[in-house]
């Protein structure tokens, strides 16, 4: 796949490892997934990690300066053509403004939210800074899903907040599924699911999915590496295989080898 020279407004676009170790946790996705790095100093003592793949970035890790007001998690992005408007779009929805719009150098300019089911992402206005340059090839990252509380509420938010389309699919015992699409993008690029009683006080979230070309593989070298496999690999019919992760410090992911075509 070429690389992406620009993100489809309402589509993901970047994401960001909040962490409280930035070298372990680099140490063990470079030795999952075979990343470089590149360290840009952003104040006295502290940095922003951009990850790549190929000489692509893929996403990035922060370690703030401060404690962290949360676990350590992964942030997705969506590109907006105007971080102030879709803020404003944001807030009409429904959903809560965690940081306004603010400009991070010349890269773009951003703001981050939490939907009305409490899940939390971030809107990208770019500039010098498109987002990731490899999206949906081995070792970099192909879906992002949200699980939701209320997934009717959440359609709703969505589909005003940033004029997605939903494709709700009937998934038989899994229940419902709903792939997202944006005017202008090629194929849908996230997806989300209804949480049930199974998932008890586990809260709203977007998880990010890594493509690898084999599930189990991936699986025992994140356990080696010193990551936890919070649910086993298992076979999604129609989709691939899955497994859900934690690295070293706690943040969440997924790994998938896709058997769906077109993916």
């Amino acid at each position: 796949m070429p690389p992406v020279p620009r993100h489809t407004p309402g589509t993901f676009c970047w994401w960001e490892l909040a962490t409280t170790d930035a070298d372990s946790a680099y140490r063990f996705y470079q030795t999952l997934f075979g990343w470089g790095k590149t360290d840009l100093p952003i104040g006295p003592d502290e940095f922003y990690r951009m990850v790549s793949l190929d000489g692509l970035h893929v996403g990035a890790m922060h370690q703030p300066k401060e404690p962290l007001k949360h676990p350590p998690a992964w942030l997705s992005y969506i590109a907006v053509s105007s971080a102030d408007a879709t803020a404003a779009k944001i807030a009409a929805a429904g959903g809560t403004i965690l940081a306004p719009p603010f400009d991070v150098f010349d890269s773009g300019r951003m703001a981050i939210f939490q939907d009305t089911e409490g899940a939390t992402a971030a809107i990208w206005q770019p500039n010098q800074h498109q987002g990731a340059g490899i999206i949906g090839e081995n070792n970099a990252v192909c879906w992002t899903e949200l699980a939701a509380k209320d997934a009717a509420r959440a359609r709703a938010f969505y589909t005003k907040a940033f004029d997605w389309t939903a494709s709700v699919k009937p998934m038989g015992p899994m229940g419902d599924y709903t792939e997202w699409g944006a005017a202008g993008a090629a194929q849908t690029f996230g997806g989300m699911l209804q949480m049930d009683a199974q998932w008890g006080e586990m809260p709203a979230h977007w998880m990010v999915y890594f493509k690898v070309s084999d599930c189990d593989v991936s699986a025992a070298a994140a356990k080696q590496a010193g990551g936890n496999v919070m649910v086993e690999p298992f076979d999604a019919p129609g989709v691939g295989r899955i497994a859900v992760m934690s690295d070293p410090t706690g943040a969440a992911f997924s790994i998938i080898h896709l058997t769906m075509a077109g993916r």
